[in-house]
C-alpha cells in the first residue's frame, strides 16, 4: 500500500494543490519549529507537495529550502513557483544529501511510510541536522496502520508507538521538545524534536 502513494499524489497533484493552498492549520507548529532553526539556515521539506503553504512560508522567512517529493507533477509546480530553491523527485527513505540543515519538516508525509521505515528515517535524518536544529513531523498516537480517504481513493498511514520514536531520539542524540498525541488545531499527532548545541 505505501508504494501506491506516489501514484496517488501524481494523479491528484493539481487537486491536492488546489485544496492545500486553502489551509495552513499547522502554522503555529511551523512557527514553533522555526524557533529552533538558526536564522537563515537551510530547511529540508520532506513530502513538500507543490510548495504551498509550508515551503512558501519558510522561503518568505529567508530560509533556503530543499524540497523532496515522490510526485513529479508536484515538484514541477515547486520549480515554477520557486525557481531559486532546490527541488528533488525522490523517495525520502533513499535520499543522499550532503548539506547540513537547520531544520527538517516532514508534515503529512513520513506517516505514509510503514512504522519501521519511519523509525529508520528519523535515525538517518538526525546527522543531517546542525547543532541546535529542529525536526517536525507527524505520526499516529499508537503503533498501527490506518486507511484514510482522499479524492475518492484509499490512502495509507502508519505509526510506531511513541516509546519507539523516543528510543530513536535517545539513540541518535535528539531531544523531545513537544509531543501532541492529538493536536486540536491540526487533528494530527505532532512531534517537535531538536539536536543539542
Amino acid at each position: 500500500m505505501p508504494d501506491r502513494i506516489a501514484g496517488h499524489y501524481e494523479r491528484h497533484a493539481h487537486a491536492f494543490d488546489h485544496e492545500r493552498r486553502k489551509r495552513f492549520v499547522e502554522r503555529a507548529w511551523i512557527d514553533r519549529f522555526l524557533l529552533g532553526v538558526p536564522k537563515g539556515a537551510p530547511v529540508l521539506d520532506l513530502g513538500c507537495g507543490a510548495g504551498e503553504p509550508i515551503a512558501r512560508y519558510l522561503i518568505d522567512r529567508r530560509h533556503p529550502v530543499t524540497g523532496v517529493d515522490l510526485s513529479e507533477e508536484m515538484i514541477a509546480l515547486c520549480r515554477t513557483r520557486f525557481p531559486r530553491e532546490r527541488w528533488l523527485v525522490g523517495d525520502m527513505r533513499k535520499l543522499a544529501l550532503d548539506t547540513p540543515f537547520g531544520g527538517i519538516v516532514a508534515w503529512d508525509s513520513a506517516f505514509h511510510l510503514p512504522a519501521d521505515d519511519q523509525l529508520a528515517l528519523i535515525a538517518r535524518l538526525a546527522p543531517w541536522l546542525v547543532p541546535g536544529g529542529a525536526l517536525l513531523f507527524n505520526t499516529g498516537d499508537a503503533r498501527g496502520t490506518a486507511i484514510g480517504q482522499q479524492f475518492g481513493e484509499e490512502l495509507y498511514h502508519a505509526s510506531a508507538d511513541p516509546a519507539e520514536y523516543r528510543a530513536v531520539f535517545a539513540r541518535t542524540g535528539l531531544f523531545e521538545v513537544a509531543f501532541a498525541p492529538s493536536d486540536a488545531a491540526t487533528g494530527r499527532a505532532v512531534w517537535l524534536v531538536r539536536k543539542p548545541h
